[in-house]
This record gives structure tokens, C-alpha cells and sequence, in this order.
């Protein structure tokens, strides 16, 4: 194990034994959490943030620096004062492809100036109701947050799964919401381009299957299940020699994982160094490409609604698995001598993620609950085929799914999961970031909001959940002081105020 780097440490817990009182509370320092609590600051509200890490700005601080943003003309208010920041960092106007430490100061900026406290290693344990009403809620270690509105940015839904909001898990069928894209999807891209066995010992069924492969092949195309899609790492990594760590050996290095990745790269397959990103500090983003990378793919189904040990134990498993692969790239002997020299070219950064030799603290976590609320947002308003009337903010990227597992057919190993189609701007409703009517009145849910598993795929994106956690705590500090519920606030007195604050609300196809 890395030092310092886990999901969930109680040791790192320290008890607290006071009761906070908030406007209101923000559970999940994430990027959104962190636009939710700057936008309260600015409306007048006391603001408290509540992180699981002891990091804030999720994925945007943790690696994810080749920013994924469609199109760039939807991103308004806070979200694109962030990446101005960033620019102002450079020298430049606005910048979208950044290092991970310069994008985590930028957040402390923003927290710092506009004066919110944020407690670290805090993980939800309860939650209090009256009636519709939540009216605290309890943390391991002691702490207790009294407020009248909160707000859940996390990645996962936690404490909107508390609050007894109902919620969705996996992948409708495409029959549920008269989708194409949805459930059960075998395609080209992210596939195996070439045949390749998925024995343990090559030809023989009876020897078993590789590791992360199932047995079964799917049901037909469209069909819905509890799959997740694939969960990775976004690794910094350099060539420049005197800020480069070489990749380290795990402790417990299982050759027997990467099996099924030297029999593809013998086919010939040589698309090893796609997703290289470039960014600034002469580093990359490297993300996943191609049917093997650094998703583990299939091994994050119990992420969603597992306890805390459980995350602690798939989070362990995918830094080994990840760890691993980059080891088995630059000393393998199955790996061509050509790609083991030039990865072995590349490695860790000394500058980036101190704490923990390098390697990122955050987990990609691409989905995990959704929220099913009185609307839906579904592949019809990614297509334009269906529109909303009170849109608080905008979504542009692709239709964008990663892979949910690997299977067996006509005696090769497939893919099946990645999808990834094209959009034009569209709207976001607002009744997708509240919850229905009679089920909690005052949260807010701009992270895990209410989508199809492939709209949510458009719309998961890291710019775009900044925008809806700005939106998110306007909509709470108008319900606070119009003193209605989230459900019962008027569209029309929001959307003054976004645009007065610079979010992008329409788009002119």
C-alpha cells in the first residue's frame, strides 16, 4: 500500500464532539461543493462544507486536468471564473488543461476569499428528519451539522440516500424511458480490435477465465442491470527527469491480472500511449484507451452503496490494479522491448500529490446513485428531442459511457458498456437537481442528479458540476430567504438570479 492514500481511514478521523449551525450545509468538497459553498458565501449565507478526504475539489484537483468541457460557450458563472483563475496561474486569459496542484490552490482561493470552512475526513452517519425537513445531520467522530438547507455534492449520493430520496443504480433498459443508447451496449469503440483468448490456458474452457471476465455472456442489446461504468485513476505523469518518480513495483504484484493485456499487445495492437494528455508543467493526463488500460473494468458494482470499508477495499484494489499495469508495461517481457522503453521513459511527479508519493487521492468515481425525481433527464433532451423550461445550466459533452464488463463469446473476450455519442447544448432541469414532491424539502442534489444512466453521461462532467452546484446553492439561499421549499421556489425569481450571475441558461442552435 501507498502511504497515506486510502478512501476511508478511522484513524485519520479526529472526534469532534460540537454541533455546527449553518444557513447551509454542503456535504462533498467536490468541485461542486466547492462553486455550492462560494456562490452561499456570496449570497449572504453561512456556508459549512463537510469533505470525506482531506482534499477539496474532487477530480478537478485530483488528476483530471485535461478538462473534458464539450462546448465551452455553455460554461458560465463560477465554473468559468475557475478556469480563468487557473489561466491567471499561466499568464493566460483561461485555462482548461492544467496541473492538479495549481487547480487545488485555485479552489483554496475561492474558499478563502469567500470565507466558508471546510471539515476534512468527515464521513455521513445519520441523518435527522422532521417530517419532509431534514434538520441536522450526524458525522462519525462526533460532529453535528445543524442547518435549513443542504446541499449533497458528493460523487456517490450519500447523504441524499439518507434522507430517504428515492434513487436508481445501474443502467435502465432502453424500454423505461424509450431510449437507444441505454442498458446492455456492445460497439466497436474501447473493443478488442483483435481476437484474443480468454482462457487461462489458451483454447482449454475447462482451465477457467483470466481475472475480470464473466462467464455469462449479456442478454440482448438495451437491456438494464445494476452494472456500473468502469471507475479509474487519472494519472500526472512526466518525462522531464528531475521531477519524475519511476513507477514502483506494488507489494503485491499479481502478473496474472495483465495476462489478457500481453496476449492482446502479441496481436499487434499498438495504441499504448492514446490518452497521453498534454497539460501544463510539460505533463499529461493519462487516461483510459482502448479494451485494456487503467479501468478496472467491472470491479466497482458494490462502490454505489457499499459502506465505507467496502469503498476502502475497492479503492485498495483498483491503486493495485493501476499500479500494477504501469509496472507490467515497463518490465514485462511480453510487452514489445519498443513500448517498455518509452514507458519506461515516463513516471510519477515529484511536485504533484506529495502526500502520496505522487499517485492521485481520488478515485474516479464516473457514477454512482442518480437520483429519480419528479424529472428525468434522459438521452431525448441530449438529442434535442425534448426540451426544458427551467434549465440552470447547460450540458455539451458527448453521451459518454465507459465500458461495464467483459464477457465470453464465440471464444474471444468482448467489451460491452462504451458508448459514446455526440450532443448539441441542451438544458439541465431544475427539477433534476431537487427532489420529488413528499420526499425531502430542503436538499439539493446538483452531482447525482435525476438522469438516465446515458444522459448522466453527458452531463457527469466536471465543468457542468460546477455550474449545477452554483445553481444548487442559489436555489437554496432564494428557498431560504423566500421561505419555501426547494420544490415550491419560482423559476422565474432563479433564473433572474443565475443570469445575474453569469450561468449560461439557453442556447441558440
Amino acid at each position: 500500500m501507498i502511504p497515506n492514500l486510502y478512501y476511508y481511514n478511522p484513524n485519520a478521523i479526529k472526534p469532534m464532539t460540537q454541533t455546527l449551525q449553518a444557513d447551509i450545509c454542503i456535504y462533498g468538497g467536490t468541485s461542486a461543493g466547492v462553486a455550492a459553498a462560494v456562490q452561499a458565501s456570496r449570497m449572504g449565507k453561512q456556508a459549512v462544507v463537510l469533505e470525506p478526504s482531506g482534499h477539496i475539489g474532487g477530480l478537478s484537483a485530483g488528476g483530471l486536468g485535461c478538462t473534458d468541457f464539450g462546448n465551452k460557450d455553455v460554461i458560465g458563472g463560477i465554473s468559468r471564473e475557475f478556469y480563468r483563475r487557473v489561466g491567471q496561474k499561466y499568464g493566460v486569459a483561461e485555462e482548461w488543461h492544467f496541473e492538479p496542484h495549481v487547480a487545488e490552490q485555485v479552489f483554496h482561493d475561492l474558499m478563502d476569499e469567500a470565507k466558508v470552512p471546510v471539515y476534512y475526513h468527515q464521513f455521513l452517519q445519520a441523518v435527522e428528519k422532521n417530517g419532509l425537513r431534514i434538520t441536522a445531520i450526524k458525522l462519525q467522530g462526533g460532529l453535528t451539522v445543524r442547518a435549513k438547507m443542504f446541499v449533497d455534492a458528493s460523487y456517490e449520493g450519500d447523504l441524499m440516500a439518507k434522507a430517504g430520496v428515492t434513487y436508481d443504480v445501474g443502467r435502465e433498459s432502453n424500454a423505461t424511458y424509450g431510449e437507444t443508447l441505454n442498458g446492455v451496449q456492445i460497439r466497436k469503440l474501447h473493443q478488442f480490435d483483435f481476437p484474443v483468448d480468454p482462457y487461462i490456458k489458451e483454447g482449454d474452457p475447462t482451465s477457467g477465465l483470466l481475472p475480470g471476465i464473466n462467464a455469462d455472456a449479456p442478454p440482448e442489446q438495451g437491456t438494464g442491470d445494476k452494472r456500473i461504468q468502469a471507475y479509474n485513476f487519472r494519472l500526472c505523469l512526466t518525462k522531464e527527469l528531475e521531477n519524475r518518480i519511476p513507477f514502483p513495483k506494488p507489494e503485491n504484484y499479481d502478473p496474472q491480472q495483465y495476462v489478457l493485456l500481453a496476449r492482446y499487445l502479441a496481436t499487434g495492437w499498438n495504441e499504448v500511449f492514446r490518452k497521453f494528455d498534454p497539460i501544463r508543467g510539460h505533463k499529461v493526463d493519462k487516461n483510459n484507451h482502448g479494451a485494456i488500460s487503467t479501468d478496472f473494468i467491472g470491479m466497482n458494482y458494490q462502490w454505489p452503496e457499499g459502506d465505507y470499508a467496502t469503498r476502502e477495499r475497492i479503492f485498495q484494489q483498483h491503486v493495485a490494479y493501476t499500479q500494477g499495469l504501469m509496472w507490467f508495461m515497463g518490465n514485462d517481457p511480453s510487452v514489445p522491448q519498443a513500448i517498455r522503453d518509452e514507458w519506461n521513459q515516463w513516471g510519477l511527479c515529484k511536485d504533484e500529490f506529495t502526500e502520496t508519493g505522487g499517485w492521485s487521492h481520488q478515485l474516479y468515481i464516473r457514477e454512482a446513485r442518480r437520483m429519480k425525481s419528479d424529472y428525468v433527464m434522459t438521452e431525448h433532451n441530449c438529442r434535442g428531442e425534448a426540451q426544458v423550461e427551467d434549465a440552470v445550466g447547460l450540458g455539451s459533452y458527448n453521451m459518454d459511457s465507459h465500458n461495464c464488463q467483459r464477457f465470453v463469446k464465440d471464444g474471444r473476450v468482448w467489451n460491452e458498456g462504451d458508448v459514446q455519442i455526440g450532443v448539441k447544448p441542451y438544458g439541465i432541469s431544475y427539477r433534476a437537481i431537487v427532489p420529488k414532491r413528499g420526499e425531502c424539502e430542503n436538499l439539493i442534489i446538483p452531482v447525482c442528479l435525476s438522469s438516465s444512466h446515458i444522459a448522466y453521461g453527458s452531463i457527469r462532467m466536471e465543468p457542468v458540476f460546477m455550474v449545477l452546484g452554483q445553481s444548487a446553492a442559489t436555489a437554496a439561499a432564494l428557498a431560504l430567504d423566500r421561505a419555501v421549499s426547494v420544490q415550491e421556489l419560482r423559476y422565474d425569481e432563479l433564473k433572474k438570479r443565475l443570469e445575474q450571475d453569469q450561468q449560461v441558461l439557453a442556447w441558440a442552435n
